[in-house]
């Protein structure tokens, strides 16, 4: 029997992910934050677990390196999704995609300019408004953008709304509730339809429950 693998990332995603493998009877056999291992094994001989990068969970699934992954939504929206089945919202990892800036900043004489990761969810949720934006790719702390003029506001997810308060901004327009999902590899789906259905269908029961 070949092994039914599953992508997973590091941190938050993965500790709350846990309690729903464990309901799917799949325990890893090591724990990611201290094993070396990119490849874990699990109590069952025919699950593995591949640790990946939370942004490159959809690209392992969608070129079948692995079977299953868990994904935040905000992931597989800048993704596309191609070549995935999305069945399960596992309601973890919650947060929010927001548009955040100074509130009490004059608006721009120009065109807006928009620092964020997100590039594809935020052209589309300007596109939707009629309205054309400079995108600023970045990768990392995106508070600081309008704190030094690099761009009039940001587009990146919230959860607490702590760091954005620290530094003089807030939340101004709200793009999508983000949580994490099951998502399958379109050919895992057939070829190993009764293992992965089986597992969709437990891990579904935990989330109800």
């Amino acid at each position: 029997m070949t092994a039914l693998t599953i992508a997973l990332s590091k941190g938050r995603i993965f500790r709350e992910t846990l309690p729903l493998l464990a309901a799917a009877g799949i325990t890893p056999a090591e724990d990611p934050e201290t094993s070396r291992k990119l490849i874990l094994d699990t109590n069952l001989a025919e699950v593995k677990l591949v640790i990946v990068r939370a942004t490159d969970v959809p690209t392992y699934v969608q070129y079948g390196a692995a079977d299953l992954g868990v994904a935040g939504k905000d992931v597989l929206m800048e993704h596309g999704g191609d070549g995935l089945y999305e069945p399960l919202d596992l309601r973890i990892a919650r947060c929010r995609l927001m548009v955040a800036g100074d509130p009490d900043a004059p608006p721009p004489r120009g065109r807006l300019r928009v620092a964020t990761k997100y590039v594809n969810a935020a052209r589309r949720h300007y596109a939707a408004q009629g309205r054309q934006v400079e995108i600023i790719k970045l990768y990392g702390s995106m508070e600081l953008a309008p704190l030094v003029g690099l761009a009039d506001c940001i587009v990146d997810v919230v959860d607490t709304g702590n760091t954005l308060r620290a530094n003089g901004l807030a939340p101004l327009e709200h793009i999508a509730d983000i949580s994490s999902r099951l998502i399958v590899n379109r050919a895992a789906m057939k070829m190993k339809h009764a293992r992965v259905k089986e597992l969709i269908e437990r891990m579904a029961t935990a989330v109800a429950a």
